[in-house]
């Protein structure tokens, strides 16, 4: 079903239907990328005006006929449809073209097996691909089929279907049941960081929007990216340190896709709450696409399948590089809060701007006080310095330690508590009135 690879890719003919409606409507220069991505070899594109599906072909009989002949006129291996396609309708093209066909969800999960690396990632991609063969699987058989029921009528082909579909569920059930174990696993790591209370920052948005890249250069690691439809499978994250904020894990996550497979949701939904527990999403836009517009309705449309749509967000322009004379930026909404960020990854363009952004968006909830210490408190003075608390320190007339302090709530509360203070009752007594 999927590409057997051989030197240059498949040679591939492209079918993309033209009229349809907006739930329905497909990018012709997605598609493209998508097939580029696959490793196959563009040998023909067709494009079919059709305004309603027809539910034997999806296109007419009258275009199968033309599909046929330029399939053959251009050797054509496999034909990809740039939409979904039924079980029915790949076995009906399949009869028709005596060829291999695939639609756009097999397409995807192709490039999936492609990108996973790690065991988890493998098992993902598998537990996908097995669920959408699984309604496909009578295809390889239809050679053996014979009519269901009646004695005598039973063929070696049932047989054969129903030893496959057994199999395919025992599998399904033991990827989803070493999934749950991982889902598990994940959930004991992020308890620990919200332990440590270690801020997750997520970065999500339309794949190929320059989130790895971005990624790289915020963290010094040396993620793969490069320029192609989800060079990103499996989640990285890493530990960096941020000015005013201190330890932050960033967390860099599989890129969404117009009409993302609802099977690839569910597979990766393990991946996906990464982003769904964050405590900041990093929404990386490419500011340079002219369908940014429509990208961003349709990241915002899975993170609401996956329950983080309310969650904070920072929308991050990336590639202003591409866009003549424009530079780095902040933009702020009404009440002073920074909602947007213009930078360039790839150029290192508006990092500073973007560092600052995230540490105001985390840090709302910091304290920033002017305390004053007795000489009978050194010890606390010391602690708030090992936590890089002091920004400032001067001695009072009184010979008392005046100290400027910024730092979360989360760590100042921590500290007094490991002193023996009550937050509210320590700034009541040290604080300047």
């Amino acid at each position: 079903m999927f590409f057997e690879r051989h030197e240059g890719g498949e040679r591939a003919v492209l079918v993309h239907l033209e009229g349809l409606d907006d739930q329905r409507r497909e990018d012709p220069q997605e598609f493209l990328e998508l097939v580029r991505s696959a490793g196959a070899e563009n040998a023909a594109f067709m494009t079919i005006p059709r305004h309603q599906p027809t539910p034997r072909f999806l296109i007419g009989s009258g275009k199968v006929e033309e599909l046929r002949a330029l399939v053959k006129a251009n050797e054509g291996d496999v034909v990809i449809f740039n939409h979904t396609l039924t079980p029915s309708q790949e076995r009906n093209l399949e009869r028709e073209l005596e060829c291999r066909v695939i639609d756009r969800t097999g397409l995807i999960l192709d490039i999936f097996a492609q990108r996973a690396r790690t065991h988890e990632g493998k098992l993902q991609v598998e537990l996908a691909q097995l669920d959408h063969l699984s309604t496909r699987l009578v295809r390889g058989w239809t050679h053996l089929e014979r009519q269901k029921g009646g004695i005598g009528l039973r063929g070696p082909g049932e047989t054969q279907l129903e030893t496959d579909r057994r199999l395919l569920r025992v599998r399904i059930k033991q990827i989803t049941k070493r999934l749950e174990k991982v889902r598990s696993q994940r959930d004991q790591a992020r308890r620990a960081r919200r332990r440590a209370e270690i801020p997750v920052v997520s970065l999500v948005g339309y794949t190929n929007a320059g989130k790895s890249t971005l990624f790289n250069k915020l963290t010094t690691s040396d993620v793969y990216a490069a320029d192609q439809l989800f060079a990103t499978l499996d989640p990285t994250l890493r530990r960096v340190e941020l000015p005013d904020i201190g330890p932050v894990i960033l967390a860099d996550t599989v890129g969404f896709i117009r009409h993302l497979p609802h099977k690839l949701v569910e597979a990766f939904r393990a991946t996906l709450e990464e982003s769904a527990q964050a405590d900041l999403l990093m929404h990386v836009i490419d500011a340079a696409d002219d369908d940014r517009q429509e990208n961003i309705q349709q990241v915002h449309s899975v993170l609401g399948e996956i329950g983080a749509i309310e969650l904070p967000m920072l929308e991050v322009y990336n590639k202003i590089d591409l866009i003549d004379g424009f530079e780095p930026q902040l933009q702020r909404d009404e009440g002073g809060n920074i909602v947007r960020v213009w930078i360039s990854a790839q150029k290192g363009l508006g990092l500073d701007l973007l560092e600052q952004a995230i540490a105001e968006r985390l840090g709302n909830d910091l304290v920033q006080e002017r305390v004053v210490l007795e000489h009978a408190e050194a010890r606390l003075r010391a602690q708030f310095y090992a936590a890089g608390a002091v920004l400032g320190e001067q001695t009072a007339d009184d010979g008392r330690q005046q100290l400027d302090l910024r730092l979360q709530r989360s760590d100042f509360n921590r500290l007094l508590k490991r002193e023996g203070w009550l937050p509210e009752a320590f700034l009541q007594q040290h604080t300047l009135q």
